[in-house]
């Protein structure tokens, strides 16, 4: 099947110019000896906290920075603290530094409590990721864009104002859970982008692995804020033009917490990057 065309850049400029809202709302400042400052802008969050990819996005800026490599390839991130908006404190520490990696730590520190406590390997995607050499599986089965359903400003009973700078429209079949119609399975698929046409990155598929409704959206459970406590993403390749193509699954709901596995494919159909997150459920 054929993606829908990317939509047309609104702001002109590439990643990282700070011609799109992303780049201005990631940006960090490096204050020297490992440490920057970031911030967490209002809109990027769900009931009042921001999401845990954009969160995560910030602060693998100044990881990043610190690496000297240009994209990410994994990172682990634990989530001490909710992040309403306000100003970050990030230490980087760089572990060790290859000929293909360098392994950074980064403790966030907000109003003077611990938030977030990172582990990343950089490196250059655009060696060597082309090569496939062993695939099983494919990307979703998704109808084009305008056959897909725009996800929801609200989660029940919490506003999501991110939506507000997405656009990410969900598989009819997954959809339902927002009219109240649940398909019972733990998935949901949809094609994500920017809603003033940035162009996806490596940094943005960090943002992207955790953009789309929860996937226990669609069990008999309450939908709500979901607050990630772990997140881990294999960063796969450098995308191509165009929305991404996204499928989150669930297999094991037990006592309050889920776990999340999550693909992204490019536009061009290949997988771009991998996702594992361990979630708390909505309260009741």
């Amino acid at each position: 099947m054929q993606p829908p065309p990317a939509a047309a850049s609104a702001v002109p400029g590439e990643p990282g110019t700070a011609a799109h809202e992303f780049d201005r709302s990631t940006a960090v400042t490096d204050l020297g000896g490992g440490r920057y400052r970031g911030e967490i802008h209002p809109g990027w969050d769900i009931g009042g906290n921001a999401n845990g990819g954009y969160v995560l996005a910030v602060v693998a800026r100044a990881m990043r920075e610190a690496s000297g490599k240009p994209d990410p390839v994994t990172l682990t991130a634990h989530y001490l603290a909710p992040g309403p908006p306000g100003t970050l404190e990030i230490s980087t520490a760089v572990v060790k530094t290859g000929k293909r990696f360098s392994t950074v730590t980064a403790g966030v520190v907000k109003d003077g409590r611990p938030m977030l406590q990172v582990l990343g390997a950089f490196g250059d995607q655009s060696k060597g990721a082309e090569d496939v050499l062993q695939q099983h599986g494919d990307p979703p089965d998704l109808p084009p864009l305008a056959e897909c359903i725009p996800r929801a400003h609200s989660n029940g009973q919490v506003d999501v104002p991110m939506m507000d700078r997405i656009d990410v429209r969900l598989h009819p079949d997954d959809a339902g859970y927002q009219e109240g119609v649940k398909s019972g399975r733990g998935e949901v698929r949809g094609w994500f982008s920017f809603a003033d046409g940035r162009p996806i990155d490596t940094l943005a598929l960090l943002f992207a692995a955790d953009a789309l409704p929860p996937a226990v959206f669609n069990l008999d459970l309450p939908r709500g804020w979901v607050p990630t406590v772990e997140l881990t993403v294999h960063v796969r390749g450098i995308p191509a033009p165009g929305p991404l193509q996204c499928r989150f699954s669930t297999r094991f709901v037990q006592g309050d917490s889920f776990e999340e596995d999550g693909e992204v494919w490019d536009s061009a159909g290949r997988l771009v990057a991998l996702s594992r997150q361990l979630a708390l459920l909505a309260r009741t």
